[in-house]
């Protein structure tokens, strides 16, 4: 998926650059469920593959990050959303914000887009940019109904939540180490 995932994230980069149309209808489609706005279909479907079905996950994820880019469209590789909302709560020092990644970090897949476009919203105001393509990837696990079970009995959910916290959290052990 990673090279895939370049390549789609490349396109939303050019799109932000060439397209404000596009951009717009992306933007657009936050307010709906995840790939059920049509607008949004000709700059994201070329990239779902071809044996993925309407509730596929990696196809989800890729309606989700495609809306959100058109929000923030600041591409920062290495910079996981996590990491990135970690600096705006060591910056902000603001409680809020903490809580809102721990409502975030709670979330059923169901509720992900909206909590995840309140993140990147705040995200925006402040200019951070994240990493679209690892967002990409903990998506698609994150949203896979595939949920299986790891030795430790944690799921593929759990391994990115857990991962997110560290990552939040680390922010705040950089400013004070």
């Amino acid at each position: 998926m990673s090279e895939h995932a370049q390549d789609f994230i490349l396109h939303l980069q050019q799109l932000a650059e060439q397209d404000r149309g596009a951009l717009a209808a992306l933007r657009r489609s936050v307010g709906f469920p995840p790939g059920a706005y049509p607008p949004a279909f000709p700059h994201v479907e070329r990239f779902v593959p071809p044996d993925s079905h309407a509730e596929d996950s990696f196809r989800l994820a890729l309606y989700i990050a495609a809306s959100l880019f058109a929000l923030l469209p600041k591409h920062q590789t290495g910079q996981s959303l996590a990491a990135a909302f970690g600096k705006l709560w060591r910056a902000r020092e603001s409680d809020s914000v903490e809580k809102r990644f721990i409502t975030l970090l709670d979330a059923e897949p169901e509720q992900l887009p909206n909590y995840l476009r309140q993140a990147v919203t705040l995200l925006a105001a402040d200019g951070y940019g994240l990493d679209y393509q690892a967002l990409l990837r903990d998506l698609n696990y994150w949203l896979s109904p595939w949920q299986r079970e790891q030795y430790d009995g944690t799921t593929s959910r759990d391994k990115v939540r857990r991962n997110w916290a560290r990552d939040f959290y680390r922010q705040h052990e950089t400013e004070q180490g």
